[in-house]
Order: C-alpha cells, then structure tokens, then sequence
C-alpha cells in the first residue's frame, strides 16, 4: 500500500517531468536561495609585487586586492578581470581559482590568483577606490584583512617554489 507521501511525490515527479526548459530553471530559482557571489583576486606584477586597492566603501580594513561581486552569467575569472579593469584600467592573465567560501547568509566568496598585463599607469575608478599601490608580501599593510593576506602569501609562496 502506497502511504500519501509517496503519493504525492510520485505525483510531483509526474508533473515535474512535464515542465520543461526555463520553467524547470525559474521554478528551481523560485523554491531555492539566491546569493550574491563576490570574488577577490590576489594580482602580482612582473616584479612579484600585489596590486592593493584602498577601498573607498570598505569600513575598517580599507586595503584589499580588487574586488567585487559577479553579475549573471559570468564566470568566476570573467568577473575579476571585469572589477579589476573597471577599478585599475588594467588587463589581467592566468587567472585561476584557488578556493571558495560559503556559510554565509547571502553571499558566496571565490578567491582567485591572476598576473597583471603591463600596460601603462593605473586608471582609478574613484568613485569607489581611493588609491592604489604595489606592495611587496613582506610590506602588506597592517590593516589587511586575514582572509587576503593569507591568499596574497598562498599565491606567493606557490610562486617562489616555482622559481616565479
């Protein structure tokens, strides 16, 4: 004997089979939480230098690597190259994902790597950032938060064991 439960997820599974396409993605979108994704990008220079950015929204810790949050359809590399041309004027290259964070309530953080393509001063975006250095990984400012500094000297030290 079948119990209602069964029943009726039987009968769910019926007419889910009969939804097709971009109704099945929007009733899924519906039903299930929606996050903004953020990505962070610990960008090098030629001379092993990182790119840090003096964040003009940022409270308390306003140094950080170029950031921002994604929009529809992007990839997690598409979207640090994006921030980080609207932000510095400047390309970027062998972008790469190192790690992921979730748990938090409304928002999902990637953290990724990438090496700055030379090509002439910064062009500050100021209506967000303030101001903008190179800094060596032994020179980080003080008030950088824990998450950066330990992607900056992740990427720094995979660097130097290659001999990079």
């Amino acid at each position: 004997m079948i119990n209602p439960r069964q029943l009726a997820v039987r009968a769910a599974a019926r007419a889910w089979k009969q939804v097709r396409g971009r109704a099945q993605w929007r009733l899924l979108w519906l039903r299930h939480p929606t996050f903004m994704i953020g990505v962070t990008g610990a960008v090098f220079d030629d001379d092993g230098r990182v790119l840090l950015l003096r964040h003009r929204f940022w409270a308390g810790c306003q140094w950080g690597p170029p950031s921002g949050y994604m929009v529809r359809g992007e990839t997690f590399e598409q979207a640090l190259a994006r921030e980080t041309a609207e932000e510095t004027g400047q390309q970027l290259t062998d972008i790469r994902v190192r790690f992921v964070r979730s748990g938090f309530r409304l928002r999902i953080e990637a953290y990724l790597s990438a090496r700055l393509v030379p090509s002439g001063p910064l062009r500050l975006e100021e209506a967000e950032i303030l101001e903008a250095r190179f800094f060596e990984v032994d020179e980080l400012p003080a008030a950088l938060r824990r998450i950066h500094r330990e992607l900056i000297e992740q990427v720094h030290a995979e660097h130097l064991s290659r001999g990079r």
